[in-house]
């Protein structure tokens, strides 16, 4: 299959990536410029891997506004490693406030638990988790050693268009499926972290960004395994093993994309929310036949979630949108329904192509 005979990707991820990216990955795959060989045979501790990472990491300094004294990691493991890493190296006796606004920030509060003292101080389960909290609806313990936040829940299509308030408390945000979707004032987190594989690479690397004022407050503990103490890989500089050299690789080729391309973060989000409405907008004027799931104050740019008035429909739904090249709008297998993943990389065209087939599957079924 030629490039031009790709599908639009709809999947939650692993997820669409740049089309220049793809093309000039391909060009080095076999042998980098300079390298004399591919990123993926090349010594993660040589000059050029090093470059690679350095030139990353200033990127993504650059683009989202990283002050000085933050730490920027490469890591493996997920987002989901963080969710134990995070309570293993900085839960205190004060424990953690959590909010749980849907499935993966559910997931990080039962690691927190597990390991000390955690803490929900708002829930949108009895909701279905179709909304998200005002400031005014949930109280951060003073004494708590962090706050975490999801800014985007993949599965449940909600999503924080603000900085959520911490109340002095310092905050830690998993923004693995909006990651660079939009500007974000870095101060007001203590640490951000994100899988890559959604919005800024391919799966295999995380991207950690912690506060240097808060990595100090790390709790010592030397029974604690070496790969999960963030100590080893501050002062490695993600190289204390083997890191995840190909998925970095592609990682700065997709920020050299956004800055050089899109330009920056500012025309991104105009992007995306272009995308969004239209498709918010097919699900709003179908008269019910789409219901979507997030509340309207709630609704996510990137994840898109509905229903169809059965689940017969639903596979129906899915299975002849695949046949006119568009692939993973199948719901989350724990939720059902149908998701549209919109993330940075996909084109507008894909979002109208969604939508012209939306139109003409509600007049062949309704």
């Amino acid at each position: 299959m030629s490039f031009t005979e790709r599908v639009f990707n709809f999947s939650a991820g692993p997820a669409v990536l740049p089309l220049p990216v793809l093309l000039e990955a391909q060009r080095d795959l076999v042998c980098y410029p300079g390298g004399g060989a591919s990123v993926m045979e090349l010594s993660h501790r040589g000059k050029v891997i090093d470059g690679i990472i350095k030139e990353a990491e200033a990127r993504l300094r650059r683009i989202l506004g990283v002050p000085d004294d933050y730490h920027v990691l490469f890591l493996q493991g997920g987002a989901t490693t963080q969710f134990c890493m995070i309570p293993m190296n900085f839960l205190g006796e004060g424990g953690a406030d959590y909010l749980e606004q849907g499935t993966w920030s559910k997931k990080a509060f039962g690691e927190a638990k597990r390991l000390g003292r955690a803490e929900v101080v708002w829930s949108g389960k009895e909701g279905g988790y179709s909304t998200l909290p005002e400031d005014n609806e949930y109280k951060v313990r003073p004494e708590a050693s962090y706050f975490h936040v999801t800014s985007n829940e993949t599965i449940h299509g909600v999503e924080f268009h603000r900085d959520p308030e911490s109340y002095g408390v310092p905050m830690i945000c998993d923004s693995s499926s909006d990651f660079l979707s939009r500007p974000v004032d870095m101060t007001k987190y203590a640490m951000m972290y994100a899988g890559a594989q959604k919005n800024v690479g391919p799966a295999g690397v995380t991207i950690v960004i912690i506060a240097d004022s808060f990595y100090q407050k790390l709790i010592v503990d030397e029974k604690r395994p070496i790969m999960f103490d963030y100590r080893n890989h501050v002062e490695g500089k993600s190289l204390y093993n083997t890191c995840p050299v190909f998925a970095i690789y592609i990682v700065g080729l997709v920020l050299k994309w956004l800055e050089e391309e899109v330009g920056g973060l500012e025309n991104m989000y105009a992007r995306n929310q272009k995308k969004a409405t239209l498709l918010y907008k097919a699900l709003d004027e179908s008269e019910g036949f789409y219901k979507g799931h997030a509340a309207v104050k709630a609704r996510s740019l990137m994840n898109v979630t509905w229903r169809l008035p059965n689940e017969e429909l639903e596979k129906q739904f899915a299975k002849e949108a695949e046949e006119a090249g568009m692939i993973g709008l199948k719901g989350h297998r724990s939720v059902g329904g149908i998701r549209a993943s919109i993330y940075n990389a996909m084109p507008y065209e894909g979002v109208e192509k969604l939508v012209e087939f939306m139109k003409k599957f509600q007049e062949r079924n309704a």
